[in-house]
């Protein structure tokens, strides 16, 4: 069995039959096309490996943070059992694999005064500015994940009743609420910013200076920027806000079931944490 053509095979599996999106699969191609330049180092066929091969790979990946090295074994152990259910291959060699073990952190939030300075970043007077400050405004309101945020489109959005609809993990849709600094700040740069920044015609709720859909990586750039200018510096990331949100939220009395569908969790642990 050729290990490049197997992967292709499981990928599309993962997209076409499991449903995965493409962050996923883009994640599960990254691990798995580590693999397969260590199995053509090595000149192993996939046939040929075995509990002990796969050991040493995961030691290569030594460098690598044990969360990265636990996303990899996850990957191997998926990817060995398509294998034998979809293609016939005898054994699992990665079905004893251990994960690595690794620190249970909580998650990191802001305090208010640090999100005002932050939410007070942008500069207002130009269409970007307005923009930024819309999209601050909602990450701390709804609690979005990155993905989710980018992936708005102009029909998701219910100004007047002040709720999104929005398609998290999964596929999964869910109606997210927001408040009213959050609507007061979007109505402004659909008003007065969005309009100066698309050529033309757009679907997507918020777009880069070109009037493209805005990137996973165009946001992470808006947040550095205005973290560094609130003097946060590498304290803000599209996720943090996603945990000062269900932080504040909990402080202010929302219960935890109620968090749970506003993040859209599957897990009532994950929301715990």
């Amino acid at each position: 069995m050729g290990i490049r053509e197997e992967v292709k095979g499981f990928l599309r599996h993962l997209r076409l039959v499991r449903g995965y999106s493409q962050n996923t699969v883009e994640a599960y191609e990254d691990d798995l096309n580590k693999f397969t330049e260590f199995l053509e180092k090595e000149g192993v066929s996939l046939e040929e490996v075995t509990l002990q091969l796969l050991d040493r790979f995961v030691l290569s990946l030594r460098g690598y943070s044990a969360s990265t090295r636990e996303r990899v074994i996850a990957s191997l152990r998926a990817f060995f059992k398509y294998m034998v259910a979809e293609r016939g291959l005898e054994v699992n060699p990665a079905e004893l694999l251990e994960l690595p073990k690794k620190p249970k952190r909580l998650p990191k939030a802001l305090t208010l005064e640090e999100v005002e300075r932050l939410l007070g970043a942008p500069d207002p007077s130009t269409p970007l500015g307005l923009r930024d400050r819309a999209i601050l405004e909602l990450l701390y309101s709804s609690g979005l994940r990155a993905s989710e945020l980018v992936g708005l489109r102009l029909l998701d959005l219910d100004l007047e009743e002040r709720f999104l609809r929005v398609s998290g993990k999964g596929s999964k849709e869910r109606l997210v609420p927001f408040g009213s600094h959050a609507a007061r700040a979007l109505e402004e740069y659909l008003l007065e910013g969005r309009p100066k920044l698309v050529k033309g015609s757009s679907p997507w709720l918020f777009v880069n200076s070109r009037g493209s859909q805005l990137s996973r990586v165009g946001l992470w750039k808006i947040l550095k920027k205005h973290a560094a200018a609130a003097g946060l510096a590498g304290k803000v990331h599209p996720h943090v806000l996603r945990h000062t949100f269900a932080t504040h939220m909990l402080i202010g009395g929302c219960d935890l079931r109620t968090l749970q569908e506003l993040l859209g969790h599957a897990s009532l642990s994950t929301t715990q944490i």
